[in-house]
């Protein structure tokens, strides 16, 4: 289990490697959703999500023989320039395996921060684990680990660093890393504040694990979030879940689009659609939350194919 030392020690280890990230009001959004609004905007982290916190982490806590070695991960896009870009920190070699329908942006991305990228239309994790039996190469894993999950509950110490009266936290959530970084950092700071974690309808892995108390392997992805669609969670990211988060809601891939434009046209801020799931479940009532209330929303990324991004606008047009 992650003890709350484990996340103030990554605090001390991530600072001044990436950014901290600023927590931006909006009142008209807050109007809105009757209540007072602020985003945690970490599309503009390093590498355009919050990935670089967790993977710079884990990597300090490597021997010298596992840097040697090089290290491998799993990615649909974000944790793959998360990787990249930590390891070139430390001059580590990284090899990401990734699906061959990754946007074009996040490929060019990883390997622009000197990862090799391995495109495969098979499974990721097999893929992954026999590239690494070959090579030797060290894993990495995207979220089913101590030290990564720490180093994303640096987000939950900031949040309450810039607001101590904050009341309930949207969280996206994919394989489970964030949420359960950041709601371990604040529920054991601030019992009092809810959590929500919010996963896309088309890959609600966690979701469909919470019902069955047993991680949950889906054999089929539908979203437009790709960086939301993990097929599975981690054992570690469930416990902590089970433990710390208070509520799990579904969004679709049109209220994510709905949200992404709405933090388009009155904040100014691009996410990518899993960036704006946490939003999109505040803006479309998913869960309780009393009028008045202190609110954050954790944006996760924004790293969005320009061509993708014309074409969701359109869409909300309609």
């Amino acid at each position: 289990m992650i003890e709350l030392k484990d996340i103030t020690n990554a605090r001390q280890v991530i600072a001044g490697r990436v950014h901290r990230t600023p927590l931006m009001s909006s009142m008209s959004l807050g109007r809105r959703t009757n209540t007072h609004l602020h985003f945690k905007a970490e599309m503009f982290q390093k590498t355009g999500s919050f990935k670089p916190r967790g993977a710079i982490n884990k990597l300090s806590h490597l021997t010298e023989e596992e840097r040697k070695r090089g290290v491998i991960t799993i990615s649909s896009g974000n944790q793959a320039q998360g990787l990249a870009y930590a390891a070139s920190l430390f001059g580590i070699s990284a090899t990401v395996v990734m699906p061959h329908t990754t946007p074009a942006n996040k490929v060019n991305a990883t390997r622009g921060y000197g990862a090799e990228v391995v495109l495969t239309e098979g499974a990721l994790l097999p893929t992954c684990l026999e590239i690494q039996k070959e090579r030797n190469l060290t894993m990495v894993h995207p979220f089913d680990d101590p030290h990564v999950v720490a180093g994303h509950g640096t987000i939950g110490l900031e949040t309450l660093d810039d607001l101590p009266e904050v009341e309930a936290v949207f969280v996206p959530v994919g394989g489970g890393g964030l949420i359960s970084g950041i709601a371990t950092a604040i529920k054991l700071s601030k019992p009092a504040v809810k959590i929500v974690g919010v996963e896309p309808i088309g890959a609600s892995a966690m979701w469909q694990s919470l019902q069955r108390k047993a991680v949950v392997n889906l054999d089929r992805m539908d979203t437009i979030a790709e960086a939301l669609a993990a097929p599975f969670v981690g054992e570690l990211n469930l416990t902590l879940v089970q433990k710390y988060v208070d509520e799990l809601v579904l969004v679709s891939d049109d209220e994510m689009i709905e949200a992404l434009g709405l933090l388009l046209e009155w904040c100014k801020i691009l996410a990518e659609p899993g960036g704006a799931a946490g939003f999109a479940a505040l803006l479309f009532k998913k869960a309780n939350i009393p009028s008045g209330s202190e609110v954050v929303c954790v944006l996760s990324g924004g790293n969005i194919d320009p061509s993708r991004l014309g074409h969701f606008l359109l869409k909300r047009q309609r």
